[in-house]
């Protein structure tokens, strides 16, 4: 299964989000599953990928052209470049059977948010866990829990999300 993994480029964050993201990748490694990820060596997406790479698993990094050489894993099996952002966002969909979105900021909120809108819309079929590692996204989950109460996302929406902080109970959502 191909697994794309949202989550920081920033190694300024707690070190148990990176401990949590090297093992999310050992696991991910060991069930033989290929990372789709963002290319980046560090934050929660290089340690997703140190981890996978520690096990043997497949790792392909997606990125445009603009970022810079230095930013990238140097492990990755493949690697694939887009022009712009939305190309970027657009290929690891196409590439990838379930999503993680692991502790990030704005940028992994908006992946989240767009692969949250197309599986709302029915334009993609696609599971999305939510890791919450450590509380991370209760306060984005109370605000979806907002919306819901104030009427504008129906409460059936929220179903489209597993949460969970649990490794073990993230690949038996993704794999069931």
């Amino acid at each position: 299964m191909n697994i794309c993994v949202y989550g920081a480029a920033s190694n300024s964050i707690d070190a148990a989000y990176l401990e949590f993201g090297e093992a999310l990748g050992e696991e991910m490694g060991r069930r033989g599953h290929t990372l789709i990820f963002g290319g980046g060596k560090n934050g929660m997406m290089g340690a997703v990928a140190r981890g996978a790479h520690r096990t043997g698993g497949e790792i392909v990094g997606v990125a445009p052209t603009f970022f810079p050489d230095g930013a990238f894993f140097p492990h990755c099996t493949a690697f694939r470049s887009t022009e712009t952002m939305r190309e970027r966002k657009q290929l690891m969909e196409e590439l990838s059977d379930a999503f993680l979105v692991t502790p990030g900021g704005i940028g992994t909120y908006e992946e989240f948010f767009e692969v949250f809108t197309l599986c709302h819309l029915g334009r993609l079929g696609k599971r999305i866990v939510i890791c919450n590692k450590n509380g991370y996204f209760d306060p984005l989950l109370s605000l979806l829990s907002h919306t819901v109460r104030e009427g504008f996302l129906a409460a059936e929406d929220m179903g489209l999300l597993f949460v969970t902080d649990g490794i073990e109970e993230i690949f038996a959502h993704i794999e069931a």
